[in-house]
């Protein structure tokens, strides 16, 4: 179980020319394996995500998951690639505000056609694995931002996928609770065996990363865990 994207070239129209958002990019995370992608902004990070995550088709390359090439693939195909192997993290939990935290858990089991019991044990599952078992009839505003984002994981997890992409999962917490947060995601990837990439403008979290990947100007560029900038290295692909 892995991801594997290999010669990833993304353009976006700019005027009469193309912005290149993505140059030669090749990243492979196994799984039990947390990757970290950071870079300042406008250097491709987002835009890898969303290409790992099939939301984005690129001009030129392959992204295969578990195996499974997504090139040539449907829309509807794509979107139960997704649904049955890929957990998103977005910067923001975007909860549905009438629902308790198990209920934002379930709806995901819905829309993949489960059971209501089974998802209900599911969803407590998850919420205890998060460490809110005692917040599972909670709803949005009677949780901290830290329980939010630990939902938002929780959530993520709830069709057991074998790929975690998780975006700026820290943004909005202070140190304590974002330490916590990237604590919980690390605990998840090695225990669930997931391949995790993580983007985070965070360098005080890299510790945790098995790798690091530093975006810049849209080509990646591979670091040990915890170094410094990677002045002078070589890309991963030229």
């Amino acid at each position: 179980m892995s991801i594997d994207l290999t010669g990833i070239t993304l353009t976006y129209p700019d005027g009469d020319s193309r912005l290149t958002a993505l140059d030669e990019v090749t990243l492979h995370v196994p799984k039990g394996r947390l990757t970290a992608v950071v870079g300042p902004s406008g250097s491709g990070k987002s835009s890898l995500l969303a290409v790992a995550a099939t939301l984005i088709t690129p001009d030129h390359g392959t992204v295969r998951i578990d195996g499974t090439g997504t090139a040539g693939l449907s829309r509807r195909d794509l979107a139960e690639l997704r649904r049955r192997t890929i957990g998103i993290v977005f910067q923001q939990p975007n909860l549905l505000p009438s629902l308790t935290a198990a209920e934002q858990l379930q709806v995901m089991a819905h829309l993949d056609g489960r059971r209501p019991a089974r998802s209900r044990t599911r969803a407590l599952e998850l919420l205890d694995a998060v460490g809110l078992a005692d917040q599972a009839h909670r709803r949005p505003h009677e949780l901290s931002g830290g329980q939010r984002q630990r939902v938002n994981i929780a959530r993520a997890l709830m069709n057991d996928p074998t790929v975690l992409l998780i975006d700026e999962p820290t943004s909005a917490l202070d140190h304590e609770r974002g330490a916590a947060v990237i604590d919980l995601i690390t605990g998840l990837t090695h225990d669930r065996s997931t391949a995790t990439i993580l983007v985070t403008h965070d360098r005080t979290h890299l510790a945790a990363a098995d790798e690091t990947v530093e975006m810049r100007d849209g080509r990646a560029l591979a670091r040990a865990a915890g170094e410094g900038p990677a002045a002078g290295q070589e890309p991963v692909v030229t």
